[in-house]
């Protein structure tokens, strides 16, 4: 009898995707599995057939060999892969099904069944000890730590190594030995009609192996709450949402296995003056009207506590920016600086009393056009802009 199409088997099309053919071969598996199907030799076929199809089709390499040679590439008699395709067979007694590797059934009724078929056995360690979990310090800092960098000392309340058995669980005297359940192998097997079954064992929780005697301060755990400092090294330019990662001092581990990580997340203040742009650094500066007119000098704030020295030159508008090369923030891991910007707002003066006013107005009585070359450019593009309005919005004739 002809073999079926492999694609015709699990109901999809050839372009079908590898989650649409899992999702398809997990919902006919169910179907037509044995267990399900009791004494149905049709059901055992078609079940046998389906594992043959998705063990190609889920394969890269085996569905473009199937795809350009169909069956023939599986014959060794054709000049084929061989060996089968499926990794299905019936067992050599007849008294029940067997799967060789990491068949499509593992992989599928795994997800159903959790520790069934062979789930528990990849669960098993040679070590009784689990890695600690990893913790998260939130770090708040301001401005000019992050430009100078610095040394600080947190507090945590964690799980640490017990001080008693050092971490092991183990009471003194005793040791680690082969889990006597399971007899080292992780896993429990049971015979289940044509299955048999393995669970991960209850009693060593799959890793073959036992405390014989268990600390009684840490009932076993071999860690036990309590308060650590810990000094954190904060480098200059760090930049917020940095995460600074200390090795190992995370939660310490269950019964001697490995500590987890702790990491430290940097949350950089906003600044009452500066802004922070990468390694660039803003500010805004407002200078007077006889300032920005007649020029001057003004003294503003750097990062690291000093001031600088900025030349304000005659006519200077509002927007105007100067750049103070190599005065920004500290770059991460490097000797060098960015630069810090200032931006300067020319404040317009309130509050003049009467004789500020006259002067003002004697003042404006002297300006020409060549006094506010903007005005007058604006003024230019004003008139421009109202005479095409017209043009285009001249009213019709009135009609009579």
């Amino acid at each position: 009898m002809a073999k079926r199409d492999y694609y015709e088997v699990l109901g999809v099309p050839k372009d079908a995707s590898a989650d649409d053919m899992k999702k398809a071969y997990r919902k006919l598996a169910m179907k037509y599995h044995p267990d399900r199907n009791q004494g149905d030799k049709s059901a055992e076929h078609k079940f046998k057939e389906l594992n043959e199809a998705y063990e190609v089709l889920k394969d890269d390499q085996k569905r473009s060999a199937y795809d350009r040679f169909g069956h023939n590439a599986f014959d060794p008699a054709a000049g084929g892969f061989g060996g089968g395709a499926g990794g299905f067979n019936r067992g050599a007694q007849g008294g029940g099904f067997g799967f060789t590797g990491a068949g499509p059934f593992s992989d599928i009724f795994e997800e159903v069944f959790g520790d069934f078929m062979g789930g528990g056995r990849r669960a098993q360690s040679n070590s009784v000890g689990q890695r600690g979990a990893d913790l998260r310090y939130p770090l708040k800092i301001t401005l000019e730590q992050a430009f100078k960098g610095f040394t600080t000392k947190i507090k945590l309340n964690t799980f640490g190594k017990c001080d008693v058995c050092h971490g092991t669980g183990a009471e003194k005297g005793s040791g680690v030995i082969t889990c006597p359940l399971c007899r080292g192998h992780g896993v429990v097997r049971a015979q289940q009609g044509f299955f048999t079954i393995e669970r991960t064992c209850a009693s060593c929780h799959g890793t073959g192996k036992k405390i014989e005697k268990t600390c009684i301060p840490c009932s076993g755990n071999g860690r036990k709450l309590m308060d650590k400092t810990l000094s954190v090294s904060i480098p200059a330019g760090v930049e917020d949402g940095t995460r600074i990662r200390l090795s190992g001092e995370g939660e310490a581990g269950l019964q001697g296995g490995p500590a987890g990580d702790l990491y430290v997340s940097i949350e950089v203040e906003s600044h009452s003056f500066f802004e922070r742009e990468g390694a660039s650094l803003h500010c805004n500066f407002p200078i007077s009207v006889t300032t920005a007119a007649l020029g001057g000098h003004i003294e503003v704030a750097t990062i690291e506590g000093g001031k600088a020295r900025i030349t304000i030159p005659e006519g200077t508008q509002t927007g105007a920016q100067f750049r103070l090369k190599g005065k920004g923030m500290s770059i991460l891991r490097r000797s060098t600086r960015g630069d810090m910007f200032i931006h300067v707002t020319v404040e317009t003066p309130i509050g003049l009393n009467k004789k500020q006013k006259e002067a003002l107005k004697a003042f404006a009585e002297t300006l020409s056009e060549k006094n506010a070359p903007q005005s007058e450019k604006f003024s230019e593009r004003l008139k421009k802009f109202w005479q095409s309005f017209c043009t285009i919005f001249r009213p019709y004739p009135a009609a009579f």
